[in-house]
């Protein structure tokens, strides 16, 4: 089975990889098994290295990578995409499962007077203000959106529900609540720049 816009591509004797990942990326949401096996072909070299590079243990990055994909399977509707880069949010769920994995390699507690020397690792005031501002700057542009789509934005991407849990919540289609995520962030981003 091709994908649409794909095939139009080839066509034409054009690849864009990143629509083609995002396209991927979306019919995999759907459960499109086939879409997922293109996709697992596609990226898994690149988010293998990433497990690698992070974990520096080829047998662990190997196990990671099914993990990885596992998790890619059932967080395929979270992906937004709108101009974000669909490979990049790839390399960011590979990247904290690995940084995961190390968390939970290293176990247990250090004791803390071998570390007394530590500085803060926490942001600078300045950078606290900044970050302040920005939030508020946020919230103002979220405030903007209708009712029902900014507490289905707040609830997606501050609070982590899924596509599927709001389409529920709000007793609309699965389709029609990636659509109101997908304009409703249009709108932020345009908001943001003013």
């Amino acid at each position: 089975m091709r994908l649409g816009g794909q095939s139009r591509r080839r066509r034409e004797g054009k690849s864009d990889p990143s629509a083609d990942i995002a396209e991927l990326i979306a019919r995999t949401a759907l459960r499109d098994r086939t879409a997922f096996a293109r996709l697992y072909d596609a990226t898994s070299s690149k988010l293998f290295a990433v497990a690698l590079r992070i974990l520096k243990d080829r047998p662990e990055a190997e196990d990671a990578l099914q993990e990885i994909f596992v998790k890619i399977w059932h967080r395929a509707d979270r992906f937004a995409g709108g101009g974000s880069s669909p490979l990049a949010w790839l390399v960011a769920i590979a990247r904290n499962h690995a940084i995961d994995i190390l968390r939970r390699r290293r176990g247990g507690h250090e004791d803390i007077a071998e570390h007394g020397g530590l500085a803060d690792g926490g942001p600078s005031p300045e950078a606290s203000t900044v970050a302040a501002s920005e939030r508020a700057q946020l919230d103002a542009c979220i405030d903007r959106l209708d009712a029902p789509k900014a507490n289905a934005v707040r609830a997606a991407y501050l609070e982590g529900y899924s596509y599927q849990e709001l389409a529920d919540r709000h007793t609309v289609p699965l389709n029609t609540m990636r659509t109101w995520l997908r304009r409703s962030l249009m709108k932020l981003k345009e908001c943001l720049e003013e």
